[in-house]
């Protein structure tokens, strides 16, 4: 989407911008559930652990996306020599980050509980009562 709103045609730079913005995504993805993983597995119910895991990695995920793009805010906007394949590659990794940032920090987290698997919401469950039967006034009702 930031292709055509920078007025810029897809290219093979571009495209490989897109495969750098697909690892990042992915990364970003991945800790942001393994985070809200290891709070279920600490005894916290779904929206609970889903709400203090998306809390605690807003800063991290925030913080190097922004210093990406702005690392790649020259190169975006340059009209030098060899601007014509820096640029788009450049253009997507930005628009990317901000969109994927976003999707990160706020779809993800309203789409964990439906892909929540059987076998880890029993386990989760399972790890509940066992902290509430060890340790009676230390979990949340």
């Amino acid at each position: 989407m930031a292709l055509p709103v920078s007025g810029l045609n897809m290219s093979v730079a571009a495209l490989v911008g897109f495969v750098a913005l697909f690892g990042v995504s992915i990364q970003n993805s991945v800790i942001l559930v393994t985070r809200i993983r290891e709070l279920r597995r600490e005894g916290l119910g779904v929206i609970e652990a889903i709400k203090d895991g998306a809390t605690s990695r807003v800063r991290p995920m925030v913080m190097t996306a922004l210093m990406a793009m702005l690392g790649l805010l020259p190169m975006a906007l340059s009209n030098g020599v060899g601007a014509e394949t820096a640029r788009p590659f450049a253009v997507v990794i930005i628009g990317g980050l901000i969109t994927g940032t976003v999707l990160t920090l706020f779809i993800l987290p309203l789409l964990y509980p439906f892909f929540e698997s059987k076998a880890d919401q029993s386990m989760f469950a399972s790890n509940q009562e066992e902290q509430r039967r060890t340790h009676p006034g230390d979990t949340p009702a």
